[in-house]
């Protein structure tokens, strides 16, 4: 997908957006690699590394414990931040799984990143700076409550931060950085510790 495609659908009469999330609903991704929406283009993701997936695993089977039954965590779930344009694909999402089962069975549609209660990323070599400010602005946008930013490459050794209390200007509120092999408390409705002692950095 390049400017050039996305200026000439607009010359058209479209809308860059829905010309967009068309292509992106048809395409043809390889396997392990994910598909998002970002400054008016679409950006492959190649597969992560096996640390990054093993980070996220711990995670998920730690959130599992004491989540809500209401809740489910979902792994290559498209999120749409309406308010910047753009469609990310986190290494996990909390949200009300009957939104999920609500979802129109014939249409690969984005969730809606305001539903969600949780987003969780974990940085890879690549694309940190995106994790660490254009996703934590879009997010915050959002108006998602908790952003979870697991950055094994923070220039102050490997972190993890919950931010929380997000405000319409792309920021939060609060942030709580935690190094790895020490806990961080995720607050209700998720009610448990991450232990980090065991992530690979």
């Amino acid at each position: 997908m390049t400017a050039a495609m996305v200026e000439n659908d607009q010359t058209s009469g479209g809308r860059p957006w829905d010309y967009l999330l068309r292509t992106w609903r048809e395409l043809d991704v390889p396997e392990g690699w994910c598909a998002e929406i970002d400054e008016e283009r679409i950006v492959l993701v190649p597969p992560p590394h096996a640390h990054h997936n093993g980070i996220a695993a711990k995670v998920q089977r730690r959130l599992y414990r004491d989540l809500p039954e209401e809740l489910e965590i979902y792994q290559t779930l498209g999120i749409h931040v309406a308010a910047l344009g753009k469609l990310y694909v986190p290494d996990l999402v909390v949200m009300p799984s009957e939104l999920i089962d609500a979802a129109d069975p014939e249409v690969n549609d984005p969730m809606d990143a305001a539903e969600a209660l949780l987003i969780v990323e974990v940085t890879s070599k690549g694309n940190a700076r995106d994790d660490r400010t254009k996703k934590y602005r879009a997010y915050a946008r959002a108006g998602v409550p908790m952003y979870l930013l697991i950055d094994r490459f923070d220039t102050r050794g490997a972190m993890a931060t919950l931010f929380t209390e997000p405000n319409e200007d792309g920021t939060y509120k609060h942030s709580d950085p935690v190094p790895f092999g020490k806990s961080l408390v995720l607050p209700e409705p998720f009610g448990t510790t991450l232990l980090m002692d065991d992530f690979p950095v």
